[in-house]
């Protein structure tokens, strides 16, 4: 049995399995009094997760619960901190608000970036509901099964020097080395990337999971997360209108499929 819940800011579907499905950068709007801040360039919100809940929608038949934003990562962050620290130190970052395109070039007009009191009011409006949501679905599979899984479903764009040099594999797991989940769960889900060869693949690397990962994994307390990060081009296209390829969708589905199937089978 399934629940839809629909709020202003997100969607939930709650399932009845101890996984729980957070695509939190796969939204595409932009609020209408908000928009004037924006560069022209911006309002294609380019560096969204394009398609996550479409690729992920056979989740849902397997009894996942998901949780699906509406509005896009240019208005907030979702998988950062809401006192703005960041994610990987020394390296270039987007905020939690942020300011600058994955190329490094700027979001938002002159003198219009969010000041102090704007990016509360995000927090408030935007990122606390979300946060509450997780935890409170996460609190609900753990005293349902005596475990909940976090699964924290992204998707890039190969190559962005702004961010890292070179190109990424077509499947990054991050699981913060290790801390935010049973080594058994992680080596599940590698065991199936590494059954097969189509789609390379990396345990921790360069994304080692960002801070909803981060901050809900907690092994001891039967909850245990991890993010994967996938490349576009394993499912689409990496140049504009960046649409959706039915032949490399059709080719990945399967992969994900096995490794959602793992995280269900999955206890501690």
């Amino acid at each position: 049995m399934t629940t839809e819940v629909g709020i202003d800011t997100f969607t939930l579907h709650r399932g009845h399995s101890p996984l729980l499905i957070s695509i939190p950068h796969v939204g595409t709007a932009i609020p209408a009094d908000q928009r004037y801040r924006y560069t022209e360039r911006a309002q294609d919100v380019e560096d969204t997760d394009w398609f996550l809940d479409r690729l992920y929608a056979f989740a849902a038949d397997l009894g996942a619960t998901f949780i699906v934003p509406r509005f896009s990562r240019y208005l907030i962050d979702l998988n950062r901190s809401s006192d703005n620290a960041p994610m990987y130190p020394g390296r270039n970052n987007t905020e939690l608000c942020p300011t600058r395109h994955f190329s490094g070039d700027v979001l938002y007009r002159d003198g219009l970036a969010p000041d102090a009191v704007e990016v509360e009011r995000r927090v408030a409006e935007y990122w606390q509901p979300y946060h509450d949501a997780l935890h409170d679905e996460l609190a609900r599979l753990r005293q349902a099964h005596g475990h909940a899984v976090l699964f924290d479903a992204h998707s890039i764009k190969s190559e962005l020097p702004w961010l890292f040099d070179g190109q990424l594999p077509h499947m990054s797991v991050g699981t913060a080395n290790g801390a935010s989940c049973a080594p058994s769960l992680s080596d599940a889900v590698m065991r199936v990337f590494a059954a097969q060869s189509d789609f390379s693949h990396v345990l921790d690397g360069r994304f080692k999971g960002g801070h909803i990962t981060r901050h809900f994994g907690n092994p001891g307390e039967g909850i245990h997360a991890m993010q994967l990060e996938m490349c576009w081009r394993a499912y689409m296209e990496e140049t504009p209108p960046y649409e959706w390829h039915d032949t490399q969708a059709a080719g990945v589905t399967p992969l994900l499929r096995t490794v959602v199937e793992s995280l269900l089978r999955w206890a501690p």
